[in-house]
C-alpha cells in the first residue's frame, strides 16, 4: 500500500569508518569504491531509480571530499549537505538535524556501507510499496544473514508472516539483519534527545507498539563494514561483471 511515497532520503555519510582502517585513513568511507562507484553512489542512484527527488547527505569526518564528491555528481537526486564537521550526531540525531530538509511526509534512510545485488525487483521500490502508516511506525529492509556477504553476527531480527519484527534476545541468533536502508517519519523525532542518538531508539519504541515492519530484501547484499567485508564485495560484483 502507497501511503505519501517518500521522495526524500537521507543518506548517512558523517562516521569516521574506523572499522574500515586503512581503506579510511585518507578518505571517508562513503568513497571508498566497490565495482568501480564510490558507496555513496550506490546509494544515490538507487534512490534515484525509486523515484527519490532530494538527498540529505550528512558530512563530519573528511566532510569537504564528500562535499565536492556531490557537487560533480549532477542529475538526481538533488543533494543538500547537512553539515556536522562541529559535532558528530549519530544516526538518529542527523536525521532529527536534517528534518528540515526532509519535508512532512515520510522518508527514506539509507547507509552508505550497505550495498546489494538486485533480484527481479527493486528493492527500494518494494519498500516504499510496503510502507503502510496507518499500521507501521517504521518499515526495514532486511537481508538474510544465511546468504548475506560481508556481515558475520547473530542477526538483528525475526519476522512474522505479517512482517511485524521482533529484536533478537540476547545470546540468540536471528534470521534477518538490518540492510540499512528504512522508511520513517518526521513526527517519530517529536520527543527525542537533542544531540546524538541512534536510530535504534526509534526501532525499538515502534516494536514496542507493535508497529516495527519489515521487507526481506530480494538479492544479495553486501555488507561492507570491513577490508576483508569490502575485497568479499568486490570479489562478488566482478561474478555478475
Amino acid at each position: 500500500m502507497t501511503v505519501g511515497r517518500p521522495t526524500t532520503a537521507m543518506v548517512l555519510s558523517a562516521g569516521y569508518g574506523s572499522r574500515m582502517r586503512p581503506l579510511t585513513d585518507t578518505r571517508p568511507k562513503p568513497l571508498v569504491p566497490v565495482g568501480g562507484k564510490p558507496l555513496i553512489d550506490h546509494a544515490l542512484d538507487r534512490l534515484a531509480a525509486a523515484g527519490v527527488e532530494k538527498a540529505v547527505v550528512n558530512v563530519h569526518y573528511l566532510a569537504d571530499q564528500i562535499e565536492a564528491h556531490c557537487a560533480r555528481r549532477g542529475g538526481a537526486p538533488a543533494i543538500v549537505i547537512s553539515d556536522e564537521r562541529e559535532r558528530l550526531l549519530d544516526t538518529g540525531g542527523g536525521a532529527k538535524a536534517a528534518l528540515r530538509h526532509l519535508g512532512s511526509g515520510p522518508f527514506l534512510v539509507h547507509n552508505t556501507d550497505s550495498i546489494w545485488l538486485e533480484g527481479p525487483t527493486h528493492n527500494i521500490g518494494r519498500l516504499i510499496e510496503a510502507y503502510d502508516p496507518a499500521h507501521m511506525d517504521v518499515v526495514l529492509l532486511l537481508a538474510s544473514i544465511a546468504t548475506s556477504i560481508g556481515f558475520d553476527g547473530p542477526g538483528d531480527f525475526g519476522m512474522d508472516p505479517l512482517g511485524r519484527l521482533t529484536r533478537r534476545g540476547e545470546r540468540r541468533m536471528a534470521p534477518f539483519a538490518y540492510a540499512g536502508v528504512a522508511i520513517l517519519s518526521p513526527g517519530l523525532f517529536a520527543d527525542t534527545p537533542d544531540g546524538p542518538f541512534s536510530l535504534n531508539l526509534l526501532f525499538d519504541r515502534a516494536e514496542t507498539a507493535g508497529r516495527l515492519y519489515g521487507v526481506r530484501l530480494d538479492g544479495t547484499w553486501l555488507h561492507v563494514g570491513d577490508p576483508r567485508a569490502h575485497a568479499a564485495a568486490e570479489a562478488r560484483m566482478k561474478t555478475v561483471g
